[in-house]
């Protein structure tokens, strides 16, 4: 009996590690305490994140020296170690929202994991008013949470002991292929091409006319695709408030979550000089043909409901909307249930949700790749029935075939997909007034790690508790696509 929890035992030796490296983590925010010296209450901001480093140090030291870090010696083990990793340290995220704000530590909770897992949706309003650590720390997390938090972690490892096994568990934000042979130097490049692009985008929005503070939070959650933002009103702030550069601001967070949605493998081929890199696959074939035909719909059906409106403006907004949701950023310069957009649009919207972004990128969904296979399935299927018994239709994908696992996996990921979209929506239903739109959007919003949604912050805030665990479960199996979030009602994985 002692035998069969030596797995869990090396599980939690290993997340004990992950905890000490969060602990350090958790100090960056105090830099805004310092930045800001005319800032209120300094000393209940440098506690509220001083309190959960020295917690998970503590938590982390614990488990290392009850069960040392041992080798994970099988898939089941790194899954457990990926799905308790996230809960826990957005456990310990969420005590600053919770010390400093005005909420429960289950909305706390809620938007922390809506921060880690860059979904974006939020419970927060008066962000305005906000004190900068706390803003600081939304976009952090974001950030962080972009291409996986256990992935930065394994960054700073000195020794491969499991690290490949939490690749894998957490690869789906990375890459299925490497760039370059070895782990730790695919690692360091993706996060170094993620850095670079994010001090990019910070100098491209302070040139734009943010603050620098308001460039490098905004900058930290286009690049993961969160879609966090410092002001209520989102990126449309800097229209209302008259910022000469916002049409300027819009299109440089356009270009940047563009690049967040694409494969990281796209940036690191571009980098090198290969530009084909943007139109040679299929994958990124069909992420600009859902780009273009979107954007084109949802244009002409606002035209027609208001034919006066600008025809740049209506463009504008339609390419950020599109691409904003495509790639699962979710910043707004509308909210998408006002009358600005239609019912087509609508249903676009809804569609892109679940599309989401390329493999390798930080967006969530279920990916353009997998929706392009499901749609070559259909097209095999009724080929099969039109061409000879006896004709072999193989099912390929930039010239290779597609083996038969990947096909049985994107099945079943699409399969969970429907039913977790129905259990939630249905769950909504039951303990709250809301129509059958904004239930199902509510949970089309967490499982496809994306904040809008029919259904207003000031709702998603007095949600039934129930509504709001079933959001952040959703919100996490988005994030490690489902299957891992499932192994946690198993009795086997945890032996």
């Amino acid at each position: 009996m002692r035998n069969s929890f030596d797995g869990f035992k090396r599980a939690l030796g290993y997340l004990g590690s992950i905890h000490l490296f969060f602990g350090f983590v958790f100090l960056a925010p105090l830099l805004s305490v310092f930045l800001f010296p005319d800032m209120p209450n300094k000393t209940a901001q440098v506690f509220s994140f001083l309190l959960p480093s020295i917690f998970t140090f503590s938590l982390g030291g614990s488990f290392i020296r009850a069960y040392g870090t041992k080798h994970l010696e099988s898939a089941r083990e790194a899954v457990l170690v990926c799905v308790l990793g996230w809960l826990s340290v957005s456990a310990v995220g969420a005590v600053p929202f919770a010390l400093q704000l005005d909420i429960s530590y289950l909305d706390a909770y809620f938007e922390t994991m809506s921060g880690f897992t860059t979904t974006g949706i939020t419970v927060l309003s008066n962000l305005d008013t906000m004190a900068p650590s706390i803003l600081l720390w939304r976009s952090m997390i974001q950030w962080l949470g972009g291409l996986g938090i256990l992935a930065l972690f394994l960054v700073f490892m000195f020794s491969s002991t499991g690290a490949h096994r939490i690749f894998t568990a957490e690869s789906h934000k990375i890459l299925a292929r490497r760039p370059v042979p070895g782990l730790f130097r695919t690692l360091k490049i993706l996060w170094t091409i993620y850095a670079i692009l994010t001090f990019a985008c910070t100098l491209l929005l302070f040139i734009g006319g943010m603050s620098i503070f308001d460039a490098l939070c905004h900058a930290l959650t286009t690049l993961s695709t969160g879609g966090y933002s410092t002001h209520d009103a989102s990126i449309d702030y800097y229209r209302q408030a008259g910022y000469a550069g916002f049409a300027f601001i819009e299109y440089t967070l356009v270009f940047f979550m563009l690049l967040g949605g694409i494969n990281f493998l796209v940036h690191f081929r571009l980098m090198r000089g290969d530009f084909r890199a943007l139109y040679d696959s299929f994958e990124i074939k069909l992420f600009w043909i859902i780009i273009a035909a979107a954007t084109a719909i949802v244009a002409v059906e606002h035209l027609k409901i208001a034919p006066d409106d600008s025809i740049t403006d209506t463009i504008r907004y339609s390419i950020f909307q599109v691409v904003s949701i495509l790639t699962t950023t979710g910043f707004g310069t509308k909210d998408i249930g006002t009358p600005f957009f239609g019912a087509g649009a609508k249903l676009i919207f809804l569609s892109l949700m679940v599309i989401g972004g390329c493999v390798g990128s930080t967006g969530g969904g279920v990916k353009v790749m997998r929706i392009g296979i499901l749609w070559k399935m259909l097209l095999r299927q009724i080929k099969k029935i039109l061409y000879p018994s006896k004709a072999r239709i193989p099912l390929t994908l930039d010239g290779a075939m597609i083996e038969i696992e990947e096909i049985r996996r994107v099945g079943a990921l699409f399969f969970a997909w429907i039913i977790l979209l129905f259990l939630g929506g249905l769950i909504t239903a039951l303990f709250s007034n809301l129509g059958a739109l904004e239930s199902a959007s509510g949970m089309f919003s967490a499982l496809g790690n994306i904040g809008p949604c029919y259904i207003t912050a000031q709702q998603i805030t007095v949600l039934h508790p129930v509504v709001k665990v079933t959001y952040i479960l959703g919100m996490l199996a988005g994030r490690l696509e489902i299957l891992p979030v499932l192994l946690l009602f198993s009795k086997r994985a945890w032996k």
